[in-house]
């Protein structure tokens, strides 16, 4: 069985669903919390799966850029009007909603990557072992609800 560790972001973020049927299609804020977790068969050199801080390295800037912003479907026909009055603060998520489901997915795919890079990187100041796997990314989207992506 692997060793698994999470580190835990906190956002504050909004979304609209545009394909909802009530309430959830106009603006909306949440208090996300964001659980990455990552696992290796065997513990590094400092025995650990990696270390937190590698983690906050890596993603930290990527999931801060949530905070505080709109996740917006590129098909709802508000959204041109969205990004030009608050440019980096919409986030475009093309074609589909960004429901909690897909912002999950989109975070951990966009997590994968970077962890890899941080991983190839030589100058890396926590490195991080080549075999690390991200095991799932879980989005709270209240104290009760979450969604999650793994592959």
């Amino acid at each position: 069985m692997p060793y698994r560790i999470c580190k835990i972001f906190e956002i504050e973020s909004g979304h609209m669903l545009s394909k909802h049927p009530d309430l959830c299609k106009y603006p909306h804020g949440h208090s996300r919390k964001v659980e990455v977790v990552l696992e290796a068969d065997s513990l590094d050199q400092h025995e650990m799966v990696c270390d937190f801080k590698a983690l906050k390295d890596a993603l930290g800037d990527y999931l801060q850029s949530f905070d505080h912003a709109m996740c917006v479907n590129t098909q709802d026909p508000n959204f041109a009007q969205l990004k030009a009055a608050y440019g980096t603060q919409i986030i475009a998520f093309v074609g589909e909603d960004p429901t909690t489901e897909v912002m999950a997915r989109t975070i951990f795919v966009e997590a994968k990557k970077r962890l890899a890079a941080y991983a190839a990187s030589s100058d890396a100041k926590y490195p991080i072992a080549v075999a690390l796997r991200l095991a799932r990314v879980r989005v709270w989207e209240t104290s009760s609800s979450w969604a999650e992506y793994d592959e």
